[in-house]
């Protein structure tokens, strides 16, 4: 099928100044621009753009659809906000590998990130087995997978916090090759995450030298945000250092508002890394709150053994009490969530019960007046009661910075969007919010340069072919908006809410989604058409 797109404000991902352009795309593949030889040949379908902006699809890089996408492949809340390319398998834990005899425990790990589902099938094994099963299932966004380090300790070492021993080493960089040679497009680990925050420097080191040797990225959730920042970039620089792997940082930023103090010597480390030529990128979600699963709270050493050791220490008075302690005894050895954001501004986002729904919304202060007891011991008593199933949002740091890090050249979008419950609103708004606000209304960049960061530079990051640009023989991938109109619309109170602006998402050559401005005809509308790539 061919289509021409007319009267297109081309921004074609490079940086590169906008234009009014034709655009032609013949099946997946965008055939021709500005080609005057082609006016004259018949084509299916002319779309007026009416001068909108035309660009590629936005690239996700730091996703959790794993789960969701397996139910429903039309992920709408990317879909509507321009995204065409998800990268999954984020934070170190992640859906595969999966040995059978961990897939109970590891479930209950991941719940908080992921959600569950007991209508998928659970038993993929491993990268290969559960990329089969996207892939037969279908798409609505174009996925990659990155290998998640937790997920290759737990098939080796299985959730304990002992330290590797060079026969289990060997075994864990066997795993992780055979993952990669599997379709894994990168090592990712989250260094606050049990498993992944039992593996010392020497272990990410013979990983991040498997990843090196494959030409992939180590997408890194460091282990230190917060008070430890310094000392957690110097690590992870070093480790990238030493193996010449690509050091990804996943969304970057510095937690806590008496950390700012703390922004020069970061900026300091990025400036020392380039002047190097070392290949450190990070993403970064426009917003100045995260999310996560609420036993992120909790001390490391609370989560030796997984979720069900977890609960045990959790249901022991002494222990939960010492837990307590260890939390308000500040300050932490650990990215310790309720000194940097404070009970008032970590809220409940998500819970799997029934009887707990009426929790959602609510700050752990509120949690605790409700029940007349700590704030902590309320959060504690809620992980216990939901088994771990429990998602937060928590209010990390200064909006400076989150204008800072996003003028850095290293410095691509991300959603970072859990997508069950009451998600962040960057699930929904991500992009667009960069687009309006920052670009748009508050001049931070210009528009040609916001469009590469979404695009072509976390293509190029990634290693993601022919897609992140409009030029001829490349993906069609594209997205339509109205530069005037584009915003993000969900708040943290009412966070499902699609953004204004997006008018058009076409994916490998199909229209996933369309607004009620542009005359589009049905017969280019085609669920799902994304690809997995690997």
């Amino acid at each position: 099928m061919l289509i021409r797109f007319v009267n297109a404000l081309l921004v074609d991902g490079s940086g590169e100044k906008s234009r009014l352009v034709t655009v032609t795309v013949k099946d997946d593949i965008i055939l021709a621009i500005d080609d005057k030889s082609m006016d004259t040949q018949p084509v299916d379908t002319v779309i007026d753009v009416q001068g909108l902006i035309l660009c590629p699809g936005f690239i996700d890089t730091h996703s959790h659809s794993d789960l969701v996408i397996m139910e429903n492949p039309m992920v709408m809340p990317k879909l509507r906000q321009g995204v065409t390319t998800e990268i999954l398998g984020q934070d170190g834990i992640s859906m595969a590998p999966l040995p059978l005899e961990y897939i109970s425990r590891w479930r209950k790990n991941i719940a908080g990130l992921e959600g569950t589902s007991d209508i998928i099938n659970w038993d993929y094994l491993t990268t290969r087995g559960y990329l089969d099963q996207l892939q037969a299932s279908g798409v609505g966004t174009n996925v990659a997978y990155l290998v998640p380090h937790g997920n290759v300790r737990m098939e080796v070492m299985g959730l304990g916090e002992d330290r590797a021993d060079d026969i289990q080493l060997q075994e864990m960089c066997d795993v992780l090759q055979r993952e990669l040679d599997s379709g894994g497009c990168g090592l990712s680990t989250g260094l606050i995450y049990p498993p992944c925050t039992y593996g010392d420097a020497r272990e990410l080191h013979a990983l991040c030298t498997v990843a090196a040797s494959n030409n992939v990225p180590l997408v890194i959730h460091q282990r230190s945000e917060a008070d430890g920042i310094l000392e957690s970039m110097v690590e992870v620089l070093e480790i990238g250092r030493s193996t010449g792997v690509h050091v990804h940082f996943s969304h970057f930023k510095i937690c806590g508002k008496y950390n700012s103090d703390k922004l020069s010597g970061v900026l300091g480390l990025l400036d020392k890394a380039r002047q190097e030529g070392m290949n450190v990128t990070f993403d970064q979600y426009p917003y100045v709150a995260g999310s996560t699963m609420l036993s992120a709270i909790l001390p490391p050493w609370a989560h030796s053994g997984g979720t069900e050791s977890l609960l045990q220490r959790l249901s022991d008075p002494t222990i939960r009490q010492k837990i307590i302690n260890e939390i308000y005894d500040t300050p932490s050895s650990w990215d310790n969530f309720v000194a940097f954001a404070g009970p008032e501004g970590i809220f409940v986002t998500n819970v799997q019960s029934k009887k707990n729904q009426h929790v959602i919304g609510k700050t752990l202060t509120e949690l605790g007046k409700e029940q007349n007891i700590d704030p902590v011991n309320a959060a504690i008593e809620l992980i216990l009661e939901e088994e771990n199933g429990v998602s937060m949002v928590d209010f990390y740091g200064l909006e400076e910075h989150v204008r800072e890090f996003m003028l850095r050249p290293e410095m691509n979008v991300c959603t970072d969007g859990l997508m069950h419950g009451m998600p962040h609103p960057r699930t929904y708004g991500a992009f667009p919010r960069v687009l309006g606000k920052y670009a748009r209304d508050e001049k931070l960049m210009n528009l040609e340069e916001a469009v590469k960061k979404m695009t072509l530079q976390p293509a190029t990051a990634f290693g993601i072919e022919k897609r992140g640009r409009i030029a001829e023989g490349w993906f069609a991938d594209m997205v339509i908006f109205d530069p005037e109109k584009i915003i993000d619309t969900g708040t943290f109170t009412a966070p499902k809410q699609y953004p204004d602006g997006v008018e058009m998402v076409m994916v490998n050559g199909a229209v996933a989604y369309s607004g009620h401005r542009l005359d589009i005809p049905g017969n280019l509308k085609k669920h799902p058409t994304g690809r997995v790539l690997r």
